[in-house]
């Protein structure tokens, strides 16, 4: 073997030990760059849609999830949830969602896209507190004899039902807010968006 062959061997190892270095420095500084395009904490809080799985929510149970830093109720609404709708209906301040408090999807008797599911913001309408769930009929759950099941306001007293519609002549002036929200699947919930990539 000639001089030269070894000087060009002894090279391309050169080269190809600066290479893979180059390549390995280039790849560090690669990974915080495109972990900085995923949204922060901070960004979920400010209004990045939040995912949930809904696959083990059993009916007539209650779930909560954060979104914007509010409280998201979720209710796999049973049968006996779903049958007191209508019987509300004269009791309701407005009775057909007709104010702007849900996405023009869930103008609907039930407030929603799939009717068993309840989405609304659990957060009072009158001044920001947080209703309590009194989902037993009548006095079982320290209510009214004709109580037929929902929310109380235990700050002002608002009352709400399972659609998340306000009571006539309560502080609240509003139904809860029902956000934009679509199914990814049937278990899955996308809150904060209409559309995926919206």
């Amino acid at each position: 073997m000639s001089n030269e062959s070894k000087v060009d061997c002894g090279r391309r190892r050169l080269v190809v030990a600066t290479a893979a270095v180059g390549g390995a420095g280039a790849l560090v500084a690669l990974v915080p760059f495109l972990s900085s395009m995923l949204p922060s904490e901070r960004a979920k809080a400010a209004g990045a849609p939040v995912e949930v799985d809904i696959g083990n929510l059993e009916l007539g149970q209650m779930m909560t999830v954060e979104w914007r830093g509010k409280p998201v109720w979720i209710i796999n609404r049973n049968k006996p949830m779903l049958e007191t709708l209508p019987e509300l209906n004269d009791q309701m301040a407005d009775p057909s969602s007709d104010k702007d408090m849900q996405p023009e999807y869930c103008k609907n008797e039930t407030r929603s896209i799939k009717p068993e599911y309840m989405v609304v913001v659990g957060i009072c309408t009158h001044l920001g507190c947080s209703p309590s769930a009194k989902f037993k009929h009548g006095p079982a759950d320290g209510m009214a004899a004709d109580w037929l099941g929902g929310f109380l306001c235990p700050c002002h007293g608002s009352h709400f039902d399972f659609a998340g519609r306000v009571f006539k002549s309560q502080p609240a002036p509003t139904n809860l807010e029902v956000p934009p929200h679509m199914y990814l699947s049937d278990t899955r919930i996308l809150i904060g968006e209409h559309k995926k990539g919206a």
